[in-house]
């Protein structure tokens, strides 16, 4: 099988990075393809910035040509997954809720911990929409940005250790999520400063459940949420 990754932004150190995280944890014989951009922010920390993310994505996904058995969008707490629902019949998985999902049948309650202040309530906000906040102790933020993800990892490892082990200590959470694409090269170390809490990386468990939806041989429904647009004109859209 083959699985279409698309990142959110424009960085493609980052997107490099997804690739390489996606790929340890693909099954033999399924292939990884990583997808950047070719319009939008370097980094997502603002509602602007991931709605003009959600055109970026759809915009490249369209525009690839092979086929593709499933999408994996990468970016935590963004917008567009909807839409690229709308537009394709293979199963879209979005990060947030693939790492969310996991976390259920781990522990009874779990704790996102992200970059910026700012990418807090778009992650809640996010979990809401997919019905899975309901379990969610806290979304925590280490006052590490994107880009400072892979200009300062060390710095960002013991940042996100510190809001994890907090929310252990204090909100109830007995898993915890990395609520960035860009933490997934940092995955391994926070697991081993943060000992038996079970680390989950977005990236990861959405390779695991596009895989699983392929085997099943399921598909998106177009019966109703997610049927495919009406055809009409789209005046200066990327893609055209």
């Amino acid at each position: 099988m083959r699985i279409l990754i698309v990142n959110v932004n424009t960085t493609k150190s980052m997107t490099e990075a997804i690739g390489r995280q996606a790929r340890r944890f693909a099954s033999p014989g399924t292939e990884v393809v990583t997808v950047t951009p070719a319009f939008g922010a370097e980094s997502i920390e603002s509602n602007f910035e991931s709605y003009l993310a959600a055109v970026g994505i759809i915009d490249a996904v369209l525009k690839y040509e092979e086929p593709f058995d499933a999408v994996i969008q990468a970016g935590y707490g963004e917008h567009g997954r909807e839409g690229l629902q709308e537009v394709l019949d293979v199963p879209v998985v979005d990060i947030t809720e693939a790492a969310a999902s996991t976390a259920l049948y781990l522990g009874y309650k779990y704790s996102v911990v992200t970059t910026l202040e700012h990418c807090v309530s778009m992650i809640e906000n996010r979990l809401k929409v997919a019905g899975l906040n309901t379990r969610c102790a806290s979304v925590r933020a280490t006052s590490t940005s994107v880009l400072g993800l892979e200009s300062n990892p060390e710095q960002a490892v013991d940042s996100i250790v510190r809001e994890a082990a907090a929310a252990v200590a204090n909100d109830g959470a007995e898993v915890i999520c990395l609520g960035c694409g860009g933490m997934a090269d940092l995955e391994e170390r926070v697991k081993q400063k943060l000992g038996g809490v079970p680390v989950i990386d977005g990236v990861a468990a959405a390779v695991q459940v596009a895989e699983s939806l392929v085997k099943l041989q399921l598909k998106t429904s177009k019966i109703k949420a997610y049927a495919r647009p009406r055809q009409k004109a789209l005046v200066g859209f990327p893609l055209l």
